[in-house]
């Protein structure tokens, strides 16, 4: 039988250019180098599986300085999986979750909550990705009404996807209004430290003191190599999350890896310096986009979103210089995205391209 050849050395090369950079997501950005050095430390020996390790024990007194001494974190895999474990365990399985139309959960998790989840969404149109108790109230209603999925969970996002922020007295007004109907609140954070750095807030105060129930919290945006945490906040308010995540795929065997990260995070101030320095980059970006002719700020700049309306082709050539996303191909409207490793230089220069193709 013939065998591949052998794999040396050498073949264990770079793949990519690691001078190209991008605004398309600061999911491309890499790994923080702390972040890097975190994982090496727990990769010495042999550790319990499944969570069974000193690293997620750890990780739960971490957390709960951030969000509480009830909080429980479960680490996850990724957000889609935390959106989709979180939502199971807020509803029962004629439950319903009401969200804003422009929501991650609806529009970019491939139908992950119905399809997985079994759960009905219920979007509601915003102008800035923000839900209010009035708009919350176009679907929250017919509670007995056996012909209708019950609304159950109000589904927030912070930063939203629109890169708008709600104030803390903005969510406990959603909290206390969505308690008082029987409902209960998640809160989709995978940009969570972006909106606090912004804010200048604790964590806490954007989920546990303003009535949050359970907590997508971000790691992978704000340069983890991957991993998210479910946060509950309230455990009276989830059922069998432990058996959930297991169900829904999103149990790590190796959990230490995931864990070891978010400790590295959030034991120290790195998730502020990251998160706080992306904020800036955005800021920078926005400020020099303000005098271009023909260019339209979208929506505020709070966190590390830019959003913005240029000629299309102006668009489509900007693009073949600098990676970045259309947000409304038919409208023009883009999106920019800053990271962690984004630098003042990679803003400057795509000012400039952005400039140059705005005035061909």
């Amino acid at each position: 039988m013939a065998h591949p050849p052998a794999v040396t050395d050498t073949d264990a090369r770079r793949h990519h250019d690691p001078s190209v950079r991008g605004f398309a997501s600061d999911n491309y950005a890499g790994t923080h180098p702390e972040i890097l050095a975190a994982l090496a430390l727990a990769n010495g020996g042999h550790q319990g599986a499944y969570g069974d390790d000193d690293y997620t024990r750890h990780l739960q007194d971490v957390m709960r300085r951030h969000f509480g001494a009830r909080a429980e974190t479960f680490p996850v895999f990724n957000g889609t999986g935390a959106n989709v474990v979180a939502l199971q365990a807020l509803t029962d399985r004629w439950g319903a979750v009401i969200s804003a139309d422009t929501a991650h959960i609806h529009v970019d998790e491939g139908g992950a909550p119905e399809r997985v989840g079994g759960i009905k969404l219920l979007t509601v149109p915003t102008p800035d990705g923000k839900l209010t108790p009035a708009l919350i109230d176009r679907e929250a209603y017919g509670w007995d009404d056996e012909h209708r999925a019950m609304p159950q969970v109000v589904s927030l996002a912070q930063s939203t996807e629109l890169g708008t922020l709600y104030t803390p007295d903005e969510l406990r007004a959603i909290a206390d209004h969505a308690h008082e109907r029987g409902m209960t609140v998640h809160l989709d954070g995978a940009r969570l430290a972006n909106a606090a750095a912004a804010l200048d807030l604790p964590l806490s105060a954007l989920t546990t003191d303003a009535g949050i129930d359970v907590v997508s919290f971000g790691g992978t945006k704000n340069g983890l190599l991957y991993g998210e945490a479910l946060v509950v906040l309230s455990p009276d308010s989830v059922r069998a999350m432990r058996h959930l995540r297991k169900l829904s795929l999103q149990l790590a065997s190796k959990m230490r890896f995931v864990s070891v990260q978010f400790e590295a995070l959030l034991a120290g101030d790195l998730w502020l310096r990251s998160a706080g320095h992306a904020n800036a980059m955005a800021a920078r970006l926005a400020a020099g986009v303000a005098d271009v002719a023909g260019v339209e700020i979208l929506h505020p700049v709070q966190a590390n979103a830019v959003f913005a309306r240029l000629p299309r082709e102006a668009a489509e050539r900007l693009r073949k210089r600098h990676r970045f996303y259309f947000w409304d191909e038919n409208a023009g409207d883009v999106r920019w995205m800053c990271s962690f490793d984004t630098t003042e230089e990679d803003v400057d220069a795509f000012l400039a391209a952005l400039r140059e193709e705005m005035a061909r």
